[in-house]
């Protein structure tokens, strides 16, 4: 479980976050949503220890994210996956080394074992046979699917998805999200999925939460966000129609 407890966050006079609570279930596929700038994706970023918080914790199965060592949150960034938007692969690598690179960095495996378990993700992902192609040679979609495949590297128990279906033309968009259902319910992970896509919020989340003014407001499942009353998650929704 990932508990969220009064987290506070600013940046200057920017208040990202204010004494906001929130409770992610194992094996549960929450979607963040809320407009451009609200700190959906430094949310994601404090959950894996990339950022710092104010004060507040957050606790991932019941170790406190703020107070491990340097040593202690590499091994905890093992056990959580992390997509990000842009897929940030890095261009100079090939797709086998994009993968391979943290392996290389932080496991203690044979160049054999490596070679596995990077076919291995690119199989989970259906890109099977393109080991040797840069990220330059490769679609949109393509990339987003590697960037997968590298996040499913130690077999992480969490996923963090950072706008997964943003840029992507409509038929790319449903099959990533068909991958994600299709991961969430084979590895059996944990996923949290920060999207202003409505989309796909409602083919892969099983529960919502909006981010405004520095707190969570529950929306239940995606059904719900359709009959909610609450005023901000029915503008943000239906644009303001």
């Amino acid at each position: 479980m990932i508990k969220l407890i009064k987290l506070k966050k600013h940046f200057g006079s920017l208040r990202i976050l204010e004494n906001a609570n929130y409770d992610i279930s194992d094996g549960e596929s929450l979607a963040i949503i809320g407009p451009s700038g609200c700190g959906k994706s430094t949310l994601l970023r404090l959950i894996i220890g990339l950022e710092s918080l104010d004060s507040g914790a957050i606790k991932v199965d019941n170790l406190e994210v703020s107070r491990l060592s340097e040593e202690g949150l590499l091994d905890f960034r093992k056990k959580i996956g992390m997509v990000f938007q842009s897929s940030a692969l890095f261009d100079s690598l090939n797709v086998f080394e994009n993968v391979a690179f943290a392996l290389r960095e932080h496991a203690h495996l044979s160049e054999r074992e490596i070679t596995r378990v990077v076919k291995e993700k690119l199989s989970l992902v259906d890109l099977e046979g393109i080991e040797n192609h840069l990220p330059s040679e490769l679609s949109g979609g393509m990339q987003k699917r590697v960037s997968i495949a590298r996040a499913l590297a130690f077999n992480p128990k969490i996923i963090l998805y950072d706008e997964p279906t943003t840029g992507l033309d409509p038929i790319t968009s449903v099959n990533i999200e068909d991958l994600m259902l299709k991961l969430n319910r084979q590895l059996k992970v944990t996923s949290v999925i920060v999207t202003h896509v409505m989309q796909t919020v409602y083919r892969v989340a099983s529960k919502v939460v909006m981010l405004h003014d520095g707190s969570f407001i529950d929306c239940g499942s995606p059904n719900d966000t359709k009959k909610i009353a609450n005023p901000v998650v029915k503008k943000f929704i239906t644009g303001g129609l």
